[in-house]
């Protein structure tokens, strides 16, 4: 790994906290009340600067938002799927209490409100960065490349995976449970010894380690994250099998070859909606006349862009589609979908795993960047958990292969073997 950590990649443009002073205005006032209305009653109450508290309804708080200043509690009204997360970050907006409770709350409450608010959150559009060529690089530098430290801090140990483990019980540990995942992918796909498989977006390379390892096939994997594929090429020759590994620092647009399996785990997020019947021409290209793929991506049952502030200042270019708009992908080249699993509580698991860790190890996190990164990592993360516990977001994994292909399982037994091929043969 490198030992070179990145400069803060959260530009908030924030100046010194500087407290209103004084009574809150009438206007003010009139603010927080329009922010409670709207929620619906939630048991959540508003401290001004001034320590003055308000709230709506007749249930007891259960947490309370502290405003600092006056500026902050504008922002918020006029934006809050923006404005909340750089306030929170920079402590402008403070959340006495739970921090998980309070985002459900939220969510629970406001789309059920008439009042305006939330039709202003509606209404404020928003178009995702690019995802060109360029635009993706960027993109995935923005995230990707905040150091390899970083992520290992609180990513799990043997694969350092950063997408959705899948827990076969809900008690055992991340590292049982990605190692899991990784199985439940290779099952799915029906890898043999011998297949060549291709990997769009490889993150830090554990997936195409893990299939050359247990199930003896070929990889091949494209990635634009720099320090991403210096640390999985590093890895590969560690582990003794970079003759069965190639990573490529490319864009999956510029994939080439032909394969036995196409494997996508978390990078459609990153394509753009727009983009899908190129991803299709690609994988067509690609996958030979018997070959199988999956495509492993956050979605969501309704069209709607990514929170305007995770977009803005974690997740440039992000979009989480829905099963109707990935069907863009296979539509018109002759692909079948074979398998659709959901494992939206799997996510929520996986992000309460990545948090507690995450919390464990803050100074760390606050010496390689500083307070204002460590807030809204925490936040990032907190809201996620929320946003798949209450099926905001879900986890979509999708099989697929031509549809004039036979050679296809009858049942899905195989997808819970205890082991690998490779493992059941050794001794």
């Amino acid at each position: 790994m490198s030992s070179k950590s990145k400069e803060l990649p959260l530009d908030f443009n924030a100046k010194p906290i500087v407290p209103t002073r004084g009574v809150p205005w009438a206007a003010d006032k009139w603010m927080v009340r329009t922010l409670l209305r709207a929620l619906n009653d939630a048991p959540i109450a508003i401290r001004l600067w001034s320590g003055e508290t308000l709230y709506w309804g007749q249930s007891r708080p259960e947490v309370t938002l502290r405003i600092r200043d006056r500026r902050a509690l504008w922002q918020l009204v006029f934006d809050p799927d923006l404005y909340f997360g750089d306030a929170y970050s920079t402590g402008r907006l403070v959340v006495e209490g739970d921090l998980l409770k309070f985002l459900d709350l939220v969510t629970r409450n406001l789309p059920q409100s008439n009042n305006w608010l939330p039709v202003l959150r509606s209404v404020i559009s928003r178009t995702p960065r690019s995802n060109t060529l360029r635009g993706s690089r960027q993109n995935i530098h923005h995230h990707y490349d905040l150091s390899n430290e970083f992520y290992a801090l609180w990513l799990d140990r043997e694969y350092l995976q950063y997408t959705c483990a899948y827990f076969p019980t809900p008690t055992v540990t991340l590292e049982e449970a990605q190692i899991a995942k990784l199985h439940h992918v290779c099952r799915k796909l029906g890898l043999k010894q011998g297949h060549e498989v291709v990997e769009a977006g490889c993150g830090w390379g554990g997936l195409g380690l893990f299939m050359a390892k247990h199930y003896g096939v070929k990889v091949r994997a494209y990635n634009i994250s720099h320090e991403q594929i210096i640390f999985a090429m590093e890895r590969a020759k560690q582990e003794g099998v970079e003759d069965r590994l190639v990573y490529i620092e490319d864009d999956y647009r510029n994939i080439t070859g032909t394969y036995d399996i196409f494997v996508s785990v978390g990078m459609l997020e990153h394509v753009g909606v727009s983009n899908y019947p190129a991803l299709g021409d690609v994988i067509h290209g690609s996958l030979r006349e018997s070959g199988c793929g999956l495509i492993h991506t956050i979605g969501r049952n309704r069209p709607r862009s990514m929170n305007a502030w995770i977009e803005k200042r974690i997740f440039p270019g992000a979009y989480p589609p829905t099963l109707k708009e990935m069907a863009d992908i296979f539509e018109g080249h002759g692909f079948s979908i074979l398998d659709v699993e959901n494992l939206r509580l799997h996510y929520a698991k996986t992000l309460e795993h990545w948090l507690q860790r995450f919390n464990g190890v803050e100074e760390q996190v606050r010496m390689m960047f500083d307070d204002r990164f460590v807030k809204a990592w925490r936040l990032y993360l907190t809201g996620s958990i929320s946003a798949f516990l209450l099926g905001e977001l879900q986890l979509f994994q999708m099989v697929f292969s031509r549809d004039t292909n036979n050679d296809i399982p009858w049942t899905r037994e195989h997808l819970y073997r205890r082991c690998s091929p490779l493992d059941e043969a050794s001794p």
